[in-house]
């Protein structure tokens, strides 16, 4: 027996859980298709990273309901300072001088997690199908026939006028639908943990390019603050069986004494680090959101946010439509997309090769672009207004006026 949905969704991941509390939200009947139980132990995208959310995409959250099941959990960033090993100057973004009382939040993704599940469970037209897979899609008249095996072995056929692909870097249905990615691989790997510093953060965030990659250290509870130090791949496991002092050492050289001493790393998790790009973020009645579409860098910590805008725009666009996967309303959807994926696709790459790799005759090039962004507050004001997350064609639910 075949059943019906005006739109499934593959991936239970931030980004699909997020889709599917948008649509559900909007009035919007749809299926969603989790890899893994619905709990945040099960879900491998609800880990120990230390998530930094820009302030349009916390907007995004409130909108659809989220953030109340957050907010007691996120640090508020209040300040941000950008600086290059060797180089001199930085650029200083901060709340007061942009009239906000935070740029953004940072929340594990464990804790947002469980924010979306609480969120998911209180959907009125949803429907979850988890643990479960996509095993196949058969082009259809009007759609998709899409075949969903359970955890019970029983496979079930749905028929959507839309498919979404929100399944992750490997994605299986962009791999379905034969769209072409572009990859590359930045050989180096990622460790996220958190730490103790000497001295309070504040609300203070800092990123700090290396020749080895940048290192990024973002305030959290308790005046612990989450780290993310990027390494060279063949250092990675030399790096990864380093005891606690060692680690902590390392971390220490790396960053700095900003915070006075780093001491107490927690659970250190490592990724690995590439750029997957698809050539087409929609097909045939069917679209790619968040990383299915593009995983970028982790540098200025954009997947997310970056995620999160694909399903907002596409929720937004959807809503009230009569046909959710009209070729038309898909059009559209890439067209509102592209200026914010190619562009923060493009920044995370330059900043990765501009301000990370040994360059010395750079350097100096480097130095004046910092001192220069820092100095000129209308060039502040327009960076720290990206880095909140405000960009041309925003989905109306992460907007909001700012001086």
């Amino acid at each position: 027996m075949t059943t019906s949905s005006p739109i499934l969704i593959a991936g239970g991941g931030l980004v699909g859980a997020s889709l599917a509390i948008a649509l559900d939200a909007a009035g919007i009947p749809a299926v969603l298709v989790e890899a893994a139980a619905p709990r945040v132990g099960e879900q491998p995208s609800y880990d120990e990273r230390n998530l930094a959310l820009a302030r349009a995409t916390v907007n995004g959250l409130k909108a659809i309901g989220v953030w109340d099941f957050a907010a007691d959990r996120a640090t508020p960033i209040v300040h941000i300072r950008t600086s290059r090993a060797g180089d001199f100057g930085s650029v200083r973004m901060d709340a007061a001088d942009e009239g906000v009382d935070a740029l953004g939040w940072t929340l594990p993704a464990r804790e947002l997690g469980e924010a979306l599940l609480r969120r998911l469970d209180r959907c009125r037209l949803l429907t979850r199908m988890a643990p479960a897979r996509v095993d196949a899609i058969a082009a259809a008249d009007g759609g998709w026939t899409v075949t969903v095996t359970g955890s019970d072995g029983i496979a079930r056929e749905v028929f959507t006028p839309l498919l979404v692909g929100a399944d992750g870097t490997g994605s299986g249905v962009r791999r379905q639908l034969g769209i072409p990615v572009r990859e590359h691989d930045y050989g180096q790997s990622l460790f996220v943990c958190t730490m103790t510093p000497e001295r309070d953060p504040q609300g203070r965030a800092y990123e700090r390019f290396t020749d080895a990659g940048p290192v990024a250290v973002l305030p959290l509870a308790e005046r612990r603050v989450g780290v993310v130090l990027t390494v060279d791949a063949a250092q990675a496991d030399t790096v990864a069986t380093m005891d606690d002092a060692a680690f902590a050492a390392f971390a220490q050289a790396r960053f700095g004494w900003r915070l006075g001493r780093l001491s107490r790393p927690g659970k250190r998790s490592p990724y690995l680090i590439r750029r997957v790009a698809a050539d087409s973020v929609v097909g045939d009645r069917a679209v790619l959101v968040g990383n299915a579409a593009q995983t970028v860098h982790p540098i200025g910590a954009q997947g997310f946010n970056l995620g999160l805008r694909d399903a907002l725009t596409l929720a937004e666009l959807v809503t009230g439509a009569t046909d959710p996967g009209d070729a038309a309303l898909l059009r559209e959807y890439a067209r509102r997309r592209a200026p914010d994926r190619e562009g923060t696709m493009a920044m995370s790459h330059a900043l990765v090769r501009l301000a990370c790799m040994e360059q010395p005759l750079l350097a100096p090039l480097r130095s004046l672009a910092m001192l220069t962004l820092d100095r000129v507050p209308p060039l502040r004001h327009a960076l720290s207004r990206r880095g909140m997350g405000f960009r041309a064609h925003a989905p109306l639910a992460v907007r909001e006026t700012t001086p």
